[in-house]
C-alpha cells in the first residue's frame, strides 16, 4: 500500500495479473512534498555538521589563547619570584612594589584558571546542543529517507499481482492517479483458499440458497474441474449499468476440491445445482408448450408428429423435469409442427392428472 504521510502520483505500476517474484518493483510513487522535505533536511543537517566543525575550531583557538595566556603569567609569576629574592636589598618602597606585582600575578593567575574552567563548561554545553541538533536531524533524514524508499513498492511474497481500484475514480489504478496514506496500491492474493463471485440476475438470485452445490469450468483451463458451495448471498442487488432497471445481485461461493487450483482472477463458469434429481427424463422448456390448460410436447411418430400431454416436476429458466408422459429415448419437436404434421392426441389419465 502507499506509505503513511504520503500523497503523490503512480508514475510506475505493474500490468494487472503479472505473476511477480518477492522483491519485485510493482509501484513508483512521485511525492514532491516528500522529496523537498528529505533535501531541506539533508541540508540542514549539512549545515549543522558545519557549525559544530567552526564551533569546535573556534572554542579550540580560545582555548589555545586562553592556556597562553596562563603560560605567560606562570613565566611572570616565576620571575616575580626571582625578583623577590632581591628584597632583602632593597628599600621598603621597592620591597612593596615588588610584593604588589607578586600579588598581581596570583591574582592573574586565578582569573586566568576559571576562565579555563568556564570555557571548558562553554564547550562542553555549546558542542553538547550542537550533537543533540545533528542526532535529531539525522533522525529526521533517515525517516524521510524510509518514506522515500516506501514510494518504490516490492512485492513482499511471490503470486499473482491484481492492481488495486483507485478510491476516487473506482477503476483500476493506472499510471498517473493519486494515491495517498495507506492506500491499497497492489493486492497479491493469498491462494491457500479461494472463493469465487458469481453476478446473478434477479430471477436465478430468487431460485439460489446457501449450501447449494456448485460445479466450476475454466475456459482458460481446458479440462479443469472445481467443486464448492454457495456461501453467501448479498440481499441488495446492484444496477448492471447507470440507469439501468436491470439488476445483478453479487453470490459467493467455495471452491472445495479441484484438479488444478486456477490463478485469483480467472474466470469460472458456475453451475449452481439446487436440487439432484436421480432416474429422471429432462427437456428444454421451449418444447413444452400450453394447448388447453395442458403443459404438451409434440412427439415425433415416424414423419408425423403427436399431441402428447405431460407432468412436469422441479424446473429451471431452461430445463424441466418430465414426470410422466414420455418415455426414455423418444424424440420430440423444439418448435411447433404445422398442423397438417399432427396426428393424434394422447392425454394423462384422470388419476395422474
Amino acid at each position: 500500500m502507499c506509505p503513511g504521510n504520503v500523497d503523490g502520483i503512480v508514475t510506475f505500476l505493474i500490468d494487472n495479473g503479472t505473476y511477480v517474484n518477492e522483491g519485485d518493483v510493482v509501484c513508483i510513487i512521485e511525492d514532491n512534498n516528500q522529496q523537498n522535505n528529505y533535501d531541506n533536511l539533508q541540508i540542514a543537517l549539512e549545515n549543522a555538521t558545519a557549525e559544530l566543525s567552526k564551533v569546535n575550531a573556534d572554542l579550540k583557538m580560545q582555548y589555545a589563547l586562553l592556556e597562553a595566556q596562563v603560560k605567560n603569567n606562570e613565566v611572570d609569576t616565576e620571575i616575580a619570584h626571582l625578583d623577590s629574592l632581591q628584597l632583602t636589598f632593597a628599600t621598603p618602597t621597592q620591597r612593596r612594589i615588588k610584593e604588589l606585582e607578586l600579588e598581581r600575578a596570583y591574582i592573574e593567575k586565578a582569573k586566568f584558571e576559571q576562565k579555563l574552567n568556564a570555557l571548558d563548561i562553554i564547550n562542553q554545553s555549546e558542542i553538547r546542543k550542537l550533537e543533540i541538533n545533528i542526532q535529531q536531524l539525522s533522525n529526521r533524514l533517515e525517516s524521510a529517507e524510509k518514506i522515500l524508499e516506501g514510494l518504490t513498492i516490492r512485492a513482499p511474497k511471490r503470486g499473482l499481482a491484481i492492481v488495486s481500484d483507485s478510491r476516487m475514480t473506482g477503476t483500476k489504478l493506472k499510471v498517473g492517479d493519486n494515491v495517498w496514506n495507506n492506500m491499497p496500491v497492489v493486492m497479491i492474493p493469498e491462494v491457500s483458499e479461494m472463493k469465487v463471485k458469481m453476478a446473478v440476475n434477479e430471477t436465478d438470485f430468487k431460485y439460489i440458497s446457501e449450501n447449494d452445490s456448485v460445479a466450476y469450468s475454466f475456459d482458460a483451463m481446458p479440462g479443469n474441474r472445481a467443486h464448492g458451495r454457495i456461501i453467501k448471498k448479498l440481499p441488495v442487488g446492484q444496477p448492471y449499468k447507470r440507469d439501468s432497471k436491470v439488476k445483478f445481485f453479487e453470490v459467493e461461493a467455495s471452491i472445495d476440491s479441484v484438479l488444478q487450483l486456477p490463478e485469483p482472477g480467472f474466470t469460472a463458469n458456475s453451475r449452481v445445482i439446487t436440487t439432484y434429481v436421480n432416474d429422471t427424463i429432462v427437456i428444454p422448456q421451449i418444447a413444452i408448450y400450453e394447448v388447453d390448460s395442458m403443459k404438451v410436447v409434440y412427439v415425433r411418430n415416424n414423419k408425423k408428429y403427436e399431441i402428447r400431454q405431460i407432468a412436469t416436476g422441479p424446473s429451471s429458466m431452461k430445463e424441466a423435469i418430465v414426470t410422466t408422459g414420455l418415455k426414455k429415448g423418444e424424440v420430440i419437436s423444439l418448435i411447433k409442427p404445422p398442423a397438417s404434421f399432427i396426428r393424434g392426441k394422447k392425454l394423462l389419465s384422470d388419476s395422474i392428472r
